[in-house]
């Protein structure tokens, strides 16, 4: 039924949207002050980090509401908590060092599709689904790029799913819309994830073969876990 509304509701404005969605997009680049090298203290930097923090916020309040909904009107947590985050400066400037990008402001906001990222993490893999589609179907949302990683994992066992969305905001009265990543999880592959990004990431020493060998076993196993629970809560 909420997905019946929420899609009667998203065609609503779906004419709109197609008409005014490649000039919103522009607009981010018109409020630069400067074209040129990407300097990470100077005004117009912290002017961008500011609008993807709008972003982050107007999505998580309709993600939070879905939240809510569900709990009050049946009685279901569908999503046990959500997670937010603006990448850092170092990120962002190491993420296009790694993509060959030239290190301007247009080349940051045209390659770089997460340096707004929201989190969800739900109870069971079946969740994961519902989620995406609840979110794809919120009024004004665009959908640029998704990827299942929950089908087809990734070789060293990571699942999740990834979607990458224009969020349209409000700023002195012009709409435009904002690049935000989403990633939606169980907590059993989140729990996986964190701890194989720490092993990876956070430590000096790196992963050897037999020690990436025993990560993908233990991703298989939480695969595992989530279908048997699954199984149980049917």
């Amino acid at each position: 039924m909420i997905l019946h509304i929420l899609k009667n509701r998203g065609k609503v404005c779906e004419t709109m949207k197609k008409n005014k969605h490649k000039e919103e997009l522009v607009k981010i680049n018109s409020l630069l002050e400067e074209t040129g090298k990407i300097e990470k203290n100077s005004k117009t930097f912290e002017k961008l980090m500011f609008i993807y923090s709008i972003a982050i916020k107007e999505l998580l309040i309709k993600i939070e509401t879905i939240k809510e909904e569900f709990k009050i009107f049946y009685d279901y947590e569908i999503i046990d908590h959500i997670n937010t985050r603006i990448k850092t400066p170092e990120s962002i400037l190491k993420k296009m060092q790694d993509k060959k990008c030239e290190l301007t402001y247009v080349d940051m906001i045209n390659n770089i599709n997460d340096i707004a990222g929201i989190r969800v993490i739900c109870p069971l893999k079946k969740d994961i689904f519902t989620i995406k589609d609840l979110i794809l179907n919120l009024p004004g949302i665009q959908l640029v790029k998704e990827k299942d990683y929950i089908t087809n994992p990734k070789k060293s066992g990571y699942s999740s799913y990834h979607l990458i969305l224009d969020v349209p905001i409000t700023l002195s009265r012009k709409i435009m819309y904002v690049r935000v990543e989403v990633q939606i999880r169980t907590m059993a592959m989140d729990f996986w994830a964190s701890i194989e990004h720490k092993a990876k990431y956070k430590t000096r020493d790196e992963i050897n073969r037999s020690q990436s060998k025993e990560f993908i076993k233990y991703a298989k196993m939480l695969t595992k876990i989530d279908d048997n629970i699954i199984k149980l809560k049917c």
